[in-house]
């Protein structure tokens, strides 16, 4: 892992009059630019060639003459053959002589590799660099280990496959969509076997992933994503806000449930099984009676960071979760950054986060709104690593 100290080093040298935002334009790339720019701080997404035209054409800042913003939300654009070469040397070199704030997200640290994201990109970045590692499913300290660390409520995991006796969900990646999710379900023994092998037979897992896969009780309820920020420079109000809650569409299983049952059962062998690839999201709101208990999630999980992962939690986090028939949580999945479906709130914010602010508030503007505020009083080494 970096030193936090050699990052801080390096922001000494920037114009903080000149920050800009850099972003990989994957996953929640257009919430950060938009953001950026209703706080007026300038934007850089950084395109895979073959998938540029997104950001570098329809979304493409356009300015008046005196600078003022006419559409769009991306100011510039850098084409890398592979997203993972702005691990290079030299690139990162460029992004910091141009005084380039990184946003992480996802993508970042799925296509780039969470060794180089922690030991070679020295490029200041807006969040909490130790906690990225713990998305990792299935390593020493993950995510299930940070939740019962803090004492949080997590489905139950169950050890070895003979011993499912209810609905459980198996987790594993999907074996061609490498960054995409081989789930399946299974209530007992022999229907897990018998779908493993399907699964394994059409191509959609591998037998080594599926050794490794995190089984769990699969919790019947609906699906809360919801979308926290913490700011260590808040000193007015609670440090902690829920800024919006969304939920997924998921590929292909949200095209079954729009099936009749007698649909269902004759769909042919290749479309038995459904998949779980994320596509899109959209956006909810809890009732009040759980609001508290949300943010008690979200107190524990910060507290529980600051304790094992110094400084902690910095600026947007996620916690995904499901609630049971008796209104109980389960956190299924932690994203330590900004989430993936916060462009549900881009633009026009979310009524958690537009409530509390009084203006149209997302995500990206929130996090904006931080490193704008930070630069003005000189404290940006709170919420870089």
């Amino acid at each position: 892992m970096i030193d936090r100290d050699e990052i801080l080093a390096t922001l000494e040298g920037y114009e903080t009059s000149k920050a800009k935002i850099g972003v990989i334009a994957s996953h929640s790339a257009l919430d950060v630019c938009d953001g950026a720019q209703s706080e007026g701080l300038r934007t850089l997404a950084i395109c895979q060639a073959g998938r540029e035209k997104t950001f570098a054409n329809y979304f493409r800042a356009v300015r008046e003459s005196d600078g003022s913003l006419r559409r769009g939300m991306v100011d510039e654009v850098l084409v890398l053959d592979r997203f993972k070469q702005v691990m290079e040397i030299q690139r990162q070199k460029a992004l910091i002589e141009d005084n380039v704030l990184f946003i992480p997200n996802r993508s970042f640290v799925s296509y780039c590799g969470i060794d180089a994201v922690e030991d070679d990109f020295t490029v200041p970045m807006v969040g909490s660099r130790n906690l990225l590692r713990s998305e990792d499913r299935g390593g020493e300290k993950d995510y299930y280990w940070l939740l019962e660390q803090a004492g949080m409520p997590y489905p139950r995991k169950i050890t070895d496959p003979q011993d499912i006796e209810d609905l459980t969900i198996v987790k594993l990646h999907h074996k061609q969509k490498i960054l995409e999710r081989g789930f399946f379900t299974a209530s007992s023994y022999t229907e897990y076997r018998e779908k493993a092998d399907e699964l394994i037979r059409q191509g959609v897992i591998d037998q080594e992933s599926l050794d490794g896969a995190r089984m769990e009780e699969y919790i019947i309820g609906p699906v809360f994503n919801l979308d926290f920020f913490y700011s260590p420079l808040e000193d007015r109000g609670e440090r902690i806000e829920l800024l919006g809650i969304d939920w997924r569409f998921e590929s292909s299983l949200d095209g079954y449930v729009r099936l009749p049952a007698d649909q269902q059962l004759n769909l042919v062998e290749s479309q038995v099984l459904p998949e779980y690839t994320v596509c899109g999201h959209n956006s909810a709101t809890l009732r009040e009676s759980l609001l508290e208990r949300a943010f008690v999630l979200a107190e524990q999980f910060v507290d529980c960071t600051k304790r094992l992962y110094d400084p902690g939690m910095i600026g947007p986090f996620c916690l995904q979760t499901c609630v049971d028939k008796d209104m109980n949580f389960h956190i299924y999945d932690v994203a330590p950054r900004i989430g993936g479906g916060t462009n549900v709130h881009m633009a026009v914010g979310h009524p958690y986060a537009n409530a509390l602010w009084r203006r149209e508030m997302s995500t990206g503007r929130r996090l904006a709104m931080e490193i704008r505020r930070a630069i003005e009083e000189g404290r940006l080494d709170e919420i870089v690593s």
